[in-house]
Protein backbone atom coordinates (compact mmCIF):
# COMPACT_ATOMS: atom_id res chain seq x y z
CA UNK A 1 0.00 0.00 0.00
CA UNK A 2 1.28 3.46 -0.91
CA UNK A 3 2.19 5.79 1.95
CA UNK A 4 2.00 8.87 -0.27
CA UNK A 5 -0.37 11.40 1.22
CA UNK A 6 -3.42 12.50 -0.70
CA UNK A 7 -3.75 15.87 -2.41
CA UNK A 8 -7.11 17.53 -1.68
CA UNK A 9 -9.00 19.44 -4.32
CA UNK A 10 -9.55 22.54 -2.19
CA UNK A 11 -8.47 23.76 1.22
CA UNK A 12 -10.48 26.78 2.32
CA UNK A 13 -8.44 29.47 4.02
CA UNK A 14 -10.27 32.11 6.01
CA UNK A 15 -8.87 34.67 8.48
CA UNK A 16 -7.75 33.08 11.75
CA UNK A 17 -8.99 33.91 15.24
CA UNK A 18 -6.37 36.58 15.89
CA UNK A 19 -7.42 38.47 12.76
CA UNK A 20 -11.07 38.35 13.83
CA UNK A 21 -10.68 39.45 17.44
CA UNK A 22 -10.71 43.24 16.83
CA UNK A 23 -13.95 42.95 14.88
CA UNK A 24 -15.54 40.55 17.35
CA UNK A 25 -14.79 43.02 20.12
CA UNK A 26 -16.59 45.70 18.13
CA UNK A 27 -19.63 43.42 17.96
CA UNK A 28 -19.43 42.89 21.73
CA UNK A 29 -19.26 46.64 22.30
CA UNK A 30 -22.02 47.48 19.82
CA UNK A 31 -24.34 44.61 20.84
CA UNK A 32 -25.71 44.82 17.31
CA UNK A 33 -25.69 41.44 15.60
CA UNK A 34 -27.76 41.72 12.42
CA UNK A 35 -30.23 44.08 10.66
CA UNK A 36 -27.68 46.29 8.88
CA UNK A 37 -25.29 46.78 11.79
CA UNK A 38 -22.21 49.02 11.77
CA UNK A 39 -19.81 46.33 10.55
CA UNK A 40 -22.11 45.51 7.63
CA UNK A 41 -22.41 49.19 6.75
CA UNK A 42 -18.64 49.65 6.89
CA UNK A 43 -18.10 46.50 4.83
CA UNK A 44 -20.38 47.78 2.08
CA UNK A 45 -18.45 51.05 2.01
CA UNK A 46 -15.08 49.27 1.84
CA UNK A 47 -16.30 46.90 -0.84
CA UNK A 48 -17.71 49.69 -3.00
CA UNK A 49 -14.57 51.81 -2.66
CA UNK A 50 -12.39 48.91 -3.84
CA UNK A 51 -13.90 49.23 -7.33
CA UNK A 52 -13.31 52.95 -7.83
CA UNK A 53 -10.42 54.31 -5.77
CA UNK A 54 -10.12 57.42 -7.94
CA UNK A 55 -13.62 57.80 -9.38
CA UNK A 56 -17.26 57.64 -8.38
CA UNK A 57 -17.74 54.43 -6.45
CA UNK A 58 -20.72 52.16 -7.08
CA UNK A 59 -23.09 51.14 -4.30
CA UNK A 60 -22.55 47.77 -2.63
CA UNK A 61 -25.35 45.97 -0.79
CA UNK A 62 -24.64 42.90 1.33
CA UNK A 63 -26.63 39.68 1.16
CA UNK A 64 -26.67 36.55 3.29
CA UNK A 65 -24.98 34.61 0.47
CA UNK A 66 -24.20 34.88 -3.23
CA UNK A 67 -27.34 33.08 -4.35
CA UNK A 68 -29.50 35.42 -2.29
CA UNK A 69 -27.65 38.31 -3.92
CA UNK A 70 -28.58 37.00 -7.37
CA UNK A 71 -32.24 36.58 -6.38
CA UNK A 72 -32.40 40.05 -4.84
CA UNK A 73 -30.81 41.67 -7.89
CA UNK A 74 -33.14 39.79 -10.25
CA UNK A 75 -36.23 40.76 -8.26
CA UNK A 76 -35.03 44.36 -8.10
CA UNK A 77 -35.16 44.50 -11.92
CA UNK A 78 -38.96 44.35 -11.51
CA UNK A 79 -39.47 42.24 -14.62
CA UNK A 80 -42.92 40.81 -15.30
CA UNK A 81 -43.66 37.29 -13.98
CA UNK A 82 -42.27 34.65 -16.29
CA UNK A 83 -39.72 36.99 -17.84
CA UNK A 84 -36.99 35.19 -19.78
CA UNK A 85 -33.42 35.40 -18.49
CA UNK A 86 -30.56 34.18 -20.69
CA UNK A 87 -27.73 32.41 -18.87
CA UNK A 88 -24.89 30.05 -19.86
CA UNK A 89 -25.13 26.28 -19.77
CA UNK A 90 -21.68 26.10 -18.15
CA UNK A 91 -22.27 27.44 -14.64
CA UNK A 92 -23.15 26.42 -11.11
CA UNK A 93 -26.78 25.45 -10.57
CA UNK A 94 -27.41 28.51 -8.34
CA UNK A 95 -27.41 30.71 -11.45
CA UNK A 96 -30.49 28.89 -12.72
CA UNK A 97 -32.20 28.35 -9.38
CA UNK A 98 -31.99 32.08 -8.62
CA UNK A 99 -33.86 32.82 -11.86
CA UNK A 100 -36.62 30.32 -11.13
CA UNK A 101 -36.99 31.36 -7.49
CA UNK A 102 -37.34 34.97 -8.66
CA UNK A 103 -40.40 33.99 -10.70
CA UNK A 104 -38.65 34.09 -14.08
CA UNK A 105 -37.81 31.54 -16.77
CA UNK A 106 -34.16 30.65 -17.53
CA UNK A 107 -33.04 30.38 -21.13
CA UNK A 108 -29.89 28.27 -21.26
CA UNK A 109 -27.43 29.28 -23.97
CA UNK A 110 -24.01 28.24 -25.24
CA UNK A 111 -20.60 29.72 -24.43
CA UNK A 112 -17.47 30.92 -26.20
CA UNK A 113 -14.91 28.29 -27.18
CA UNK A 114 -11.85 30.13 -25.81
CA UNK A 115 -13.12 32.00 -22.74
CA UNK A 116 -15.90 29.53 -21.79
CA UNK A 117 -18.14 32.54 -21.17
CA UNK A 118 -21.54 33.73 -22.36
CA UNK A 119 -20.48 36.89 -24.22
CA UNK A 120 -22.40 39.93 -25.50
CA UNK A 121 -21.97 38.62 -29.04
CA UNK A 122 -23.57 35.31 -28.14
CA UNK A 123 -26.36 37.12 -26.27
CA UNK A 124 -27.06 39.32 -29.32
CA UNK A 125 -27.36 36.24 -31.51
CA UNK A 126 -29.91 34.70 -29.14
CA UNK A 127 -31.78 37.99 -28.78
CA UNK A 128 -32.17 38.14 -32.57
CA UNK A 129 -34.09 34.86 -32.49
CA UNK A 130 -35.78 34.79 -29.09
CA UNK A 131 -37.48 37.12 -26.66
CA UNK A 132 -35.00 37.88 -23.91
CA UNK A 133 -35.92 40.11 -20.97
CA UNK A 134 -32.60 40.00 -19.10
CA UNK A 135 -29.18 38.38 -19.34
CA UNK A 136 -27.16 36.83 -16.53
CA UNK A 137 -23.66 36.12 -17.86
CA UNK A 138 -21.25 34.36 -15.51
CA UNK A 139 -17.61 35.11 -14.71
CA UNK A 140 -16.93 31.38 -15.10
CA UNK A 141 -14.09 30.04 -12.94
CA UNK A 142 -13.26 33.65 -11.99
CA UNK A 143 -12.73 34.76 -15.60
CA UNK A 144 -14.02 38.37 -15.68
CA UNK A 145 -16.76 39.50 -18.00
CA UNK A 146 -16.14 42.52 -20.25
CA UNK A 147 -18.32 45.13 -18.53
CA UNK A 148 -17.65 47.75 -21.21
CA UNK A 149 -19.04 45.40 -23.85
CA UNK A 150 -22.00 44.53 -21.63
CA UNK A 151 -22.68 48.22 -20.99
CA UNK A 152 -22.87 48.73 -24.76
CA UNK A 153 -25.18 45.73 -24.99
CA UNK A 154 -27.54 47.32 -22.44
CA UNK A 155 -27.43 50.67 -24.23
CA UNK A 156 -28.13 49.14 -27.64
CA UNK A 157 -30.77 46.57 -26.68
CA UNK A 158 -32.36 47.95 -23.51
CA UNK A 159 -31.99 44.46 -21.99
CA UNK A 160 -30.73 44.58 -18.38
CA UNK A 161 -27.64 42.58 -17.40
CA UNK A 162 -26.66 41.08 -14.04
CA UNK A 163 -23.22 39.46 -13.97
CA UNK A 164 -22.89 36.41 -11.74
CA UNK A 165 -19.33 37.04 -10.57
CA UNK A 166 -19.54 34.68 -7.61
CA UNK A 167 -15.86 33.70 -7.61
CA UNK A 168 -14.35 36.66 -9.45
CA UNK A 169 -13.55 39.25 -6.77
CA UNK A 170 -10.23 40.84 -7.67
CA UNK A 171 -10.83 40.28 -11.38
CA UNK A 172 -14.35 41.50 -12.18
CA UNK A 173 -14.87 45.24 -12.70
CA UNK A 174 -18.24 46.89 -12.33
CA UNK A 175 -20.00 48.53 -15.26
CA UNK A 176 -21.96 51.74 -15.47
CA UNK A 177 -25.11 50.00 -16.71
CA UNK A 178 -24.71 46.32 -15.80
CA UNK A 179 -24.90 45.05 -12.22
CA UNK A 180 -22.53 42.57 -10.56
CA UNK A 181 -23.07 40.00 -7.79
CA UNK A 182 -20.23 38.43 -5.80
CA UNK A 183 -20.09 35.54 -3.36
CA UNK A 184 -18.09 35.45 -0.13
CA UNK A 185 -18.44 31.68 0.28
CA UNK A 186 -15.62 29.82 2.01
CA UNK A 187 -14.28 28.47 -1.30
CA UNK A 188 -13.85 31.89 -2.91
CA UNK A 189 -10.62 33.88 -3.10
CA UNK A 190 -12.15 36.50 -0.78
CA UNK A 191 -14.01 34.38 1.76
CA UNK A 192 -16.21 35.13 4.77
CA UNK A 193 -17.66 31.64 5.17
CA UNK A 194 -20.93 32.85 3.66
CA UNK A 195 -22.09 36.14 2.22
CA UNK A 196 -22.85 37.98 -0.98
CA UNK A 197 -22.57 41.45 -2.42
CA UNK A 198 -24.65 43.24 -5.07
CA UNK A 199 -22.67 46.07 -6.69
CA UNK A 200 -24.18 48.64 -9.04
CA UNK A 201 -24.10 52.30 -10.07
CA UNK A 202 -27.91 52.25 -10.23
CA UNK A 203 -28.98 53.71 -6.87
CA UNK A 204 -32.65 52.95 -7.48
CA UNK A 205 -31.85 49.28 -8.03
CA UNK A 206 -29.63 49.02 -4.94
CA UNK A 207 -32.32 50.71 -2.87
CA UNK A 208 -34.76 48.02 -3.99
CA UNK A 209 -32.18 45.31 -3.25
CA UNK A 210 -31.78 46.63 0.29
CA UNK A 211 -35.55 46.72 0.82
CA UNK A 212 -36.08 43.25 -0.64
CA UNK A 213 -33.34 41.82 1.58
CA UNK A 214 -35.35 43.00 4.61
CA UNK A 215 -38.56 41.10 3.73
CA UNK A 216 -39.60 43.93 1.38
CA UNK A 217 -40.34 46.29 4.28
CA UNK A 218 -40.50 49.86 2.98
CA UNK A 219 -39.28 51.97 5.89
CA UNK A 220 -40.04 55.20 4.05
CA UNK A 221 -43.72 54.30 3.60
CA UNK A 222 -44.89 53.30 7.03
CA UNK A 223 -42.87 50.05 7.20
CA UNK A 224 -45.37 48.41 4.87
CA UNK A 225 -44.59 45.67 2.36
CA UNK A 226 -45.55 46.52 -1.21
CA UNK A 227 -43.39 43.83 -2.85
CA UNK A 228 -42.59 40.62 -0.94
CA UNK A 229 -38.90 40.17 -0.20
CA UNK A 230 -36.85 37.72 1.81
CA UNK A 231 -34.60 37.63 4.85
CA UNK A 232 -31.40 38.09 2.89
CA UNK A 233 -29.41 40.16 5.37
CA UNK A 234 -25.78 39.55 6.30
CA UNK A 235 -24.95 39.12 9.99
CA UNK A 236 -22.36 41.19 11.81
CA UNK A 237 -20.33 38.02 12.43
CA UNK A 238 -19.99 37.26 8.75
CA UNK A 239 -19.16 40.92 8.14
CA UNK A 240 -16.39 40.60 10.73
CA UNK A 241 -14.82 37.73 8.79
CA UNK A 242 -15.16 39.67 5.54
CA UNK A 243 -13.43 42.71 7.07
CA UNK A 244 -10.53 40.54 8.22
CA UNK A 245 -10.35 38.95 4.76
CA UNK A 246 -10.21 42.40 3.13
CA UNK A 247 -7.42 43.37 5.54
CA UNK A 248 -5.41 40.37 4.30
CA UNK A 249 -6.44 40.67 0.66
CA UNK A 250 -3.28 42.30 -0.76
CA UNK A 251 -1.10 39.48 0.61
CA UNK A 252 -3.57 36.74 -0.31
CA UNK A 253 -3.95 38.09 -3.84
CA UNK A 254 -0.21 38.08 -4.46
CA UNK A 255 0.15 34.59 -3.04
CA UNK A 256 -2.62 33.32 -5.31
CA UNK A 257 -0.99 34.92 -8.34
CA UNK A 258 2.36 33.34 -7.45
CA UNK A 259 0.88 29.86 -6.93
CA UNK A 260 -1.12 30.15 -10.15
CA UNK A 261 1.92 31.18 -12.19
CA UNK A 262 4.15 28.46 -10.77
CA UNK A 263 1.49 25.77 -11.19
CA UNK A 264 0.75 26.66 -14.79
CA UNK A 265 4.47 26.63 -15.54
CA UNK A 266 4.75 23.11 -14.13
CA UNK A 267 1.68 21.96 -16.05
CA UNK A 268 3.09 23.42 -19.26
CA UNK A 269 6.40 21.63 -18.64
CA UNK A 270 4.93 18.19 -17.99
CA UNK A 271 1.50 18.34 -19.59
CA UNK A 272 1.59 20.73 -22.54
CA UNK A 273 -1.45 19.04 -24.10
CA UNK A 274 -3.66 20.38 -21.30
CA UNK A 275 -5.56 23.44 -22.50
CA UNK A 276 -6.40 26.47 -20.38
CA UNK A 277 -9.16 29.04 -20.33
CA UNK A 278 -8.40 32.29 -22.15
CA UNK A 279 -8.30 34.77 -19.26
CA UNK A 280 -6.12 37.53 -17.76
CA UNK A 281 -2.73 36.15 -16.69
CA UNK A 282 -2.56 38.37 -13.59
CA UNK A 283 -6.02 37.37 -12.41
CA UNK A 284 -6.76 36.00 -8.94
CA UNK A 285 -8.53 32.67 -9.23
CA UNK A 286 -10.16 30.42 -6.63
CA UNK A 287 -9.88 27.18 -8.63
CA UNK A 288 -7.82 25.69 -11.46
CA UNK A 289 -9.56 23.99 -14.38
CA UNK A 290 -7.84 22.45 -17.39
CA UNK A 291 -9.15 21.28 -20.75
CA UNK A 292 -8.17 17.76 -21.74
CA UNK A 293 -7.27 17.02 -25.39
CA UNK A 294 -10.13 16.29 -27.74
CA UNK A 295 -11.45 12.76 -27.35
CA UNK A 296 -10.33 12.37 -23.73
CA UNK A 297 -13.07 12.49 -21.12
CA UNK A 298 -12.40 13.76 -17.63
CA UNK A 299 -14.56 11.10 -16.00
CA UNK A 300 -12.35 8.40 -17.51
CA UNK A 301 -9.19 9.82 -15.89
CA UNK A 302 -10.58 10.72 -12.48
CA UNK A 303 -10.58 7.20 -10.96
CA UNK A 304 -6.92 6.71 -11.86
CA UNK A 305 -5.99 10.09 -10.40
CA UNK A 306 -7.91 9.33 -7.22
CA UNK A 307 -6.09 6.00 -6.94
CA UNK A 308 -2.91 8.08 -6.72
CA UNK A 309 -4.43 10.24 -4.00
CA UNK A 310 -5.24 13.17 -6.30
CA UNK A 311 -8.72 14.63 -5.89
CA UNK A 312 -10.33 16.23 -8.95
CA UNK A 313 -13.73 17.52 -9.93
CA UNK A 314 -15.72 18.25 -13.05
CA UNK A 315 -16.82 21.75 -12.17
CA UNK A 316 -20.26 22.71 -13.54
CA UNK A 317 -20.64 19.33 -15.20
CA UNK A 318 -23.17 18.22 -16.22
CA UNK A 319 -24.25 21.43 -17.87
CA UNK A 320 -27.46 23.06 -16.64
CA UNK A 321 -29.66 21.55 -19.34
CA UNK A 322 -28.72 18.04 -18.18
CA UNK A 323 -30.16 18.59 -14.70
CA UNK A 324 -33.79 17.40 -14.52
CA UNK A 325 -34.93 20.68 -12.95
CA UNK A 326 -33.67 22.67 -15.96
CA UNK A 327 -34.01 20.16 -18.80
CA UNK A 328 -36.68 22.13 -20.66
CA UNK A 329 -34.90 25.47 -20.72
CA UNK A 330 -32.16 25.03 -23.36
CA UNK A 331 -32.38 27.47 -26.27
CA UNK A 332 -31.39 25.15 -29.09
CA UNK A 333 -28.22 23.03 -29.35
CA UNK A 334 -25.31 23.66 -26.95
CA UNK A 335 -22.35 22.04 -28.72
CA UNK A 336 -19.54 24.04 -27.12
CA UNK A 337 -20.77 23.74 -23.55
CA UNK A 338 -21.42 20.03 -23.99
CA UNK A 339 -17.94 19.43 -25.42
CA UNK A 340 -16.32 21.39 -22.60
CA UNK A 341 -18.31 19.46 -20.02
CA UNK A 342 -16.74 16.21 -21.22
CA UNK A 343 -13.16 17.52 -21.19
CA UNK A 344 -12.89 20.00 -18.30
CA UNK A 345 -11.13 18.76 -15.17
CA UNK A 346 -10.71 20.69 -11.93
CA UNK A 347 -7.29 20.11 -10.37
CA UNK A 348 -6.12 20.52 -6.78
CA UNK A 349 -5.52 24.22 -6.13
CA UNK A 350 -5.17 26.06 -2.84
CA UNK A 351 -2.86 28.61 -1.25
CA UNK A 352 -0.64 26.12 0.57
CA UNK A 353 -0.25 23.59 -2.23
CA UNK A 354 3.40 22.56 -2.32
CA UNK A 355 5.83 22.34 -5.22
CA UNK A 356 5.96 18.58 -4.74
CA UNK A 357 2.15 18.32 -4.91
CA UNK A 358 1.99 20.41 -8.08
CA UNK A 359 4.65 18.21 -9.66
CA UNK A 360 2.74 15.05 -8.67
CA UNK A 361 -0.47 16.33 -10.21
CA UNK A 362 1.22 17.41 -13.44
CA UNK A 363 3.16 14.18 -13.91
CA UNK A 364 0.21 11.95 -13.11
CA UNK A 365 -2.05 13.83 -15.49
CA UNK A 366 0.57 13.79 -18.23
CA UNK A 367 1.05 10.02 -17.92
CA UNK A 368 -2.67 9.36 -18.12
CA UNK A 369 -3.18 11.66 -21.12
CA UNK A 370 -0.20 10.10 -22.91
CA UNK A 371 -1.51 6.59 -22.21
CA UNK A 372 -4.98 7.51 -23.45
CA UNK A 373 -3.60 9.07 -26.64
CA UNK A 374 -1.41 6.03 -27.33
CA UNK A 375 -4.31 3.66 -26.74
CA UNK A 376 -6.41 5.54 -29.31
CA UNK A 377 -3.55 5.58 -31.84
CA UNK A 378 -3.05 1.83 -31.64
CA UNK A 379 -6.70 0.86 -31.24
Amino acid sequence: MSTTSGIPLLVAQLPDTDALIPYLRQIDANRWYTNFGPLVTQLEQRFAASFAPSAVAPTAITASNGTAGLELALCALELPPGARVLLPALTFVATATSVIRSGYRPLIGDVDTATWLLTPEIARAYASRHRIDAVMPVATFGNPQDVDAWDRFVEETGIPVIIDAAGAFGNQRTGRRCHVVFSLHATKALAAGEGGMVVSHDRDLTTRVRRLSNFGIDLERGSQVFVAGENGKLSEYHAAVAHAALDQWPIVAERRRAVQARYQGILQQHCAMLGMQQRPEQGIYPILVGLLPAGIRARNLQPALLAQGIETRQWYCPTLDHHPAFANFAVGPLPIAHELAERLIGLPFFLDISEEQMQRVARALAELIHADVQHKEYA
